[in-house]
């Protein structure tokens, strides 16, 4: 009987620490691990604000917690809803870039919806962006085209006014 008591002792006491559980959370560069005791009870939200009491270079929105591959969210509930073990390890992970994806840039053609291509789609005169069909002044219907005509004729005559030969009269 004695020895029955002996045991209903520890594991008394072995259920107190059930409780709280360790668990492990490494840093962003990886270079360091936090160790906290907290109850499996605990929100995201919770322990993300006190790993921003650990780390003050980071606000609790800007820190995401990684287990196993899975991104925890802190709208959700508790770490016993993401089934996370004692001893486990979380990873502090980079915040996510807001917004999406850049849109792709269409052509300024009116009915074109074609990718407008880089650097050679983009138009001098009138400020567009042109698809391979549309980039040349005359298949986009260039407001500018008149200038552009223009401007060419100026650079034109005044090469051409400089290489005129000049004969000397009377040699």
């Amino acid at each position: 009987m004695h020895r029955s008591n002996s045991t209903r002792s520890l594991s008394s006491s072995a259920s107190e620490p059930e409780d709280t559980m360790q668990i492990f959370i490494k840093t962003v560069s990886g270079s360091s691990t936090i160790p906290l005791c907290i109850p499996p009870s605990t929100s995201i939200a919770t322990l993300l604000s006190l790993l921003s009491l650990r780390t003050p270079a980071m606000a609790p929105t800007d820190l995401r917690l990684v287990h196993a591959g899975k991104h925890l969210s802190s709208s959700a509930c508790s770490l016993a809803a993401y089934a996370i073990p004692p001893n486990a390890t979380l990873h502090m992970a980079l915040p996510l870039r807001g917004g999406m994806p850049p849109k792709k840039i269409r052509c300024s053609f009116k009915e074109c919806r074609d990718a407008a291509q880089r650097i050679v789609g983009d138009c001098g005169f009138c400020s567009g962006q042109y698809c391979g069909k549309h980039r040349l002044l005359e298949d986009h219907k260039c407001e500018g085209l008149e200038d552009c005509k223009k401007e060419s004729h100026e650079r034109n005559k005044e090469r051409l006014n400089s290489e005129r030969t000049v004969a000397i009269k009377g040699v």
